[in-house]
């Protein structure tokens, strides 16, 4: 499909406010010039997620290599597989071909990607010395990267809901009567996205409630706030994936598995703990 409206690289970005630093200042530039590109061209946004998903199945495959030139080739290839997951999104808000199939096409391939990334990975350690314990290591790395991406995902659509854009989306994905009436295909899809999504958003929006101590705040401040948006865009899969690249330039991956579990659950924690500390101080301008 092409289009005959200009391309403008403001419309096919998110907000700047509530987007990881990485994604603002290196990734959505770069993935514009890609985007200028292709936006006269028949291809299709989903046709640039299932090159993202080839490329992170390239890289998972380097990952099971083990050798520091592959594992160095693994890391470009998911910043590669990031590029064009960036690529993708920005081609369909340029264009304004958002779908709910290429939104839940977009994250299936995120999660398959990452949980064959994360096994390749830890079956290399497991054969470079830490036995058992690098494969084990590596799985909970990924279950923590996981979540902590969709706590980012949680905050972040709720923003932008909050700012009347970005609809295609839900922080709820539930099934219901109007996803009942959609093509079997994106009903399908829905129902692979909840399987795999559907326990972590109703956990995100369980931690909003106990960050919330339960009771109602504003959401224009709650959800909106500068700093809880900045602070939870360091757990994008974006900033997530950069810090897996450089440990594996640098053939570093047994600190990267120390980094991932210990310091990025950290940074997930310190979000959760101003988010509690927000929402005493806005329940208490309300009192």
């Amino acid at each position: 499909m092409t289009t005959e409206s200009p391309y403008t690289y403001s419309s096919s970005t998110k907000s700047r406010r509530s987007d990881e630093l990485i994604n603002t200042y290196f990734l959505r530039p770069l993935a514009g010039l890609l985007v200028r590109v292709l936006y006269r061209t028949p291809v299709t946004p989903n046709q640039v997620t299932t090159a993202a998903i080839a490329s992170g199945f390239v890289s998972a495959y380097l990952y099971l290599q083990g050798t520091p030139e592959q594992t160095l080739l693994a890391g470009i290839f998911l910043t590669v597989k990031d590029f064009l997951d960036t690529a993708d999104g920005q081609l369909a808000r340029a264009r304004n071909l958002f779908s709910r199939r290429g939104r839940f096409f977009d994250s299936i391939g995120d999660v398959v990607v990452n949980f064959t990334v994360f096994c390749c990975m830890g079956v290399s350690l497991r054969r470079t010395g830490l036995g058992n314990e690098g494969l084990l290591l590596s799985l909970i790395a990924f279950l923590f990267l996981t979540l902590r991406v969709s706590y980012h995902v949680f905050y972040q659509t709720s923003f932008l809901h909050l700012e009347g854009r970005y609809e295609t989306n839900r922080t709820s994905e539930e099934v219901n009567a109007r996803d009942l009436g959609s093509d079997p295909w994106t009903l399908r899809l829905q129902q692979i996205y909840l399987l795999c999504y559907g326990w972590q958003d109703r956990m995100m929006a369980g931690l909003d409630r106990w960050s919330r101590r339960g009771k109602p705040v504003d959401p224009a401040l709650w959800y909106a706030d500068p700093t809880a948006l900045r602070l939870s865009g360091l757990l994008g899969l974006g900033s997530e994936l950069f810090l897996l690249m450089i440990c594996s330039v640098t053939n570093v991956l047994p600190f990267y598995l120390l980094l991932n579990i210990l310091v990025m659950n950290g940074v997930w924690g310190g979000c959760v703990v101003y988010r509690r500390v927000l929402a005493g101080r806005l329940q208490a301008q309300t009192t």
